[in-house]
C-alpha cells in the first residue's frame, strides 16, 4: 500500500455485500421520509435510507448497511440543501441519537408527522382516512420535564462518557453536557450531576453502567426517582413518583388532555373508563364531564396514586381499580354502551387478549392515545374487525425536534 492510499474499513462479520459495499459513496435524490426520521431516496429501484437528510435533497451518503430489502447510509453531503433545512442549536446533533430533526424547520416536521400517520393507515390498514394537521408545542426547545441521561463504565483508563446513545448505535454513548429540550434549571442539575457521578467513580469505581434522572416539575428539580412531585395540568394537581411515567411536555398537556376529554364526552356516554390510567391523568381530567370515571391500572403503585389524586382535587365521581389483565373490564359495574374507553398502552400496544375484552364489553366510542403510531395501527385492524369505524383522527407534536409524537384516533361503534 502506497503512502497516499487510505486502508479500506473492514466491513462487520455480517455485512451483506450487495447492493453496496461497505462503505460504498452513493449519490441520490430524497423523495421522502421514514417514520424513523431518515430521508428515503431510490437507486435503480433500490431503496437507500440516508440518516439526516430531508425531503427535495440531492445527496451523497456513505452506505454501512444493506438489508433484504433497502440499504443504510450516513449523511456524507448534501449537494442541493432544502428550502426547510436550518441549522441546528445543539452542537452534539447529529451524533446524539435523541434528536432527529433540529435541522427541520418545525412547520415542515408538523407537516411530514401528519403524512406518516396518513401513510401508516394506508400501509398497515388499508384504509383511506383524513388525518388532521398535527397540533403544535407550545414549546418547540425546553419543553422535556424529564431527562434520563447513560453512562457505561470507562475501560483502559477511557473517561467516562454521559450521555445517550450514537445515533444509529444500540450501545456506544455520545457525551451530552447540556441538551437544548430542557430548561436552564434542568441543564445545571445535568452539570452537577454529571461532575458527581465522576468524582463517584474514581473514589469508588461502579461495576456497571446505569442511568441517572433529572425531572422537572412544579417546585422545582429532582434527581431521586422515589421523590413525590406534583405537575398541573389545567386546574389540577398530579402527584407522582419522579421516576414513574407521566407525560414529558407539560406544556401541551392541557390542549392534548382537553381534546381526549372533548371527544369522549361528544360519544354521549355517561359513562368513563380509562383502560389504562397510570397515575390518573385522563379519567381526572375527564371526569367532571361524566356520571362516573374508572381508571383501570395493573400497577397497584400507580392506582395508589390515582386515588389520592382524585382526593386531592375533590374528585369524587372517580375510582380506581387494579385490574387484571385477564379481566380487564370485570369491575366495571355500568353497561358498555353507555360508555366511552380511553386508552394509552406502552409503546408496544395493547395485546389481542385486551382488545378482545374491550370489543366484548362494547362502549359507544374508543378514544386511542399512543405514543408509537405503527402499533396503534396494527390495534386498529382488530377494533376495525371488531365492529368500530373510524371517526377522528389527531397527531400532537409532544416531541419537537424528533421523529416521535402521540396520536389520538376516535373511533365509534359501527
Amino acid at each position: 500500500m502506497s503512502g497516499n492510499e487510505e486502508a479500506k474499513p473492514r466491513p462487520p462479520r455480517k455485512f451483506r455485500p450487495e447492493p453496496f459495499e461497505y462503505h460504498q459513496i452513493v449519490e441520490l435524490d430524497i423523495q421522502t421520509l421514514t417514520n424513523m426520521g431518515q430521508g428515503l431516496g431510490r437507486i435503480n429501484d433500490w431503496v437507500v435510507m440516508v440518516r439526516f437528510a430531508l425531503p427535495g435533497e440531492r445527496v451523497r451518503a456513505r452506505v454501512y448497511r444493506n438489508d433484504k430489502n433497502f440499504s443504510e447510509a450516513d449523511l456524507v453531503e448534501v449537494l442541493t440543501p432544502s428550502t426547510e433545512r436550518i441549522s441546528a442549536p445543539c452542537p452534539v446533533f447529529t451524533e446524539c441519537g435523541g434528536c432527529q430533526y433540529q435541522h427541520f424547520e418545525y412547520e415542515a416536521q408538523l407537516k411530514w408527522k401528519t403524512q406518516q400517520v396518513k401513510e401508516l393507515l394506508w400501509h398497515m390498514v388499508k384504509v383511506e382516512h383524513p388525518v388532521l394537521p398535527a397540533i403544535a408545542s407550545p414549546k418547540l426547545y425546553g419543553y422535556r420535564s424529564k431527562l434520563t441521561p447513560h453512562f457505561e463504565v470507562p475501560r483502559g483508563g477511557q473517561e467516562m462518557t454521559i450521555g445517550f446513545l450514537k445515533a444509529g448505535t444500540r450501545s456506544r454513548y455520545v457525551e451530552v453536557e447540556s441538551c437544548p429540550l430542557i430548561s436552564d434549571a434542568m441543564n445545571d442539575t445535568l452539570t452537577r450531576l454529571r461532575k458527581e457521578t465522576v468524582e463517584k467513580h474514581r473514589s469508588k469505581p461502579f461495576k456497571k453502567g446505569g442511568t441517572l434522572l433529572i425531572r422537572e416539575h412544579r417546585d422545582g428539580v429532582t434527581t431521586d426517582p422515589k421523590a413525590i412531585i406534583n405537575e398541573q395540568v389545567g386546574d389540577l394537581t398530579f402527584s407522582f413518583p419522579a421516576g414513574e411515567f407521566f407525560q414529558n411536555n407539560p406544556s401541551i398537556l392541557p390542549a392534548f388532555t382537553g381534546y381526549v376529554r372533548q371527544k369522549a364526552k361528544e360519544a354521549g356516554a355517561s359513562f368513563l373508563v380509562d383502560a389504562y390510567c397510570g397515575s390518573g391523568l385522563f379519567c381526572l381530567t375527564a371526569a367532571r364531564d361524566f356520571e362516573k370515571a374508572v381508571g383501570i391500572e395493573v400497577s397497584e403503585h400507580s392506582v395508589q396514586y390515582a386515588v389520592k389524586n382524585a382526593e386531592a382535587n375533590g374528585i369524587a365521581n372517580a375510582s380506581f381499580v387494579v385490574g387484571d389483565a385477564a379481566s380487564i373490564f370485570e369491575k366495571i359495574d355500568f353497561p358498555g354502551e353507555k360508555s366511552a374507553v380511553v386508552i394509552d398502552p406502552p409503546r408496544k400496544g395493547s395485546s389481542k387478549e385486551f382488545l378482545d375484552q374491550l370489543i366484548e364489553f362494547g362502549p359507544t366510542s374508543v378514544v386511542y392515545v399512543s405514543c408509537n403510531p405503527a402499533t396503534q395501527m396494527r390495534d386498529l385492524q382488530i377494533l376495525l374487525a371488531g365492529g368500530y369505524q373510524i371517526d377522528e383522527i389527531q397527531p400532537f407534536d409532544l416531541f419537537p425536534q424528533t421523529r416521535h409524537l402521540e396520536c389520538v384516533v376516535i373511533l365509534k361503534k359501527a
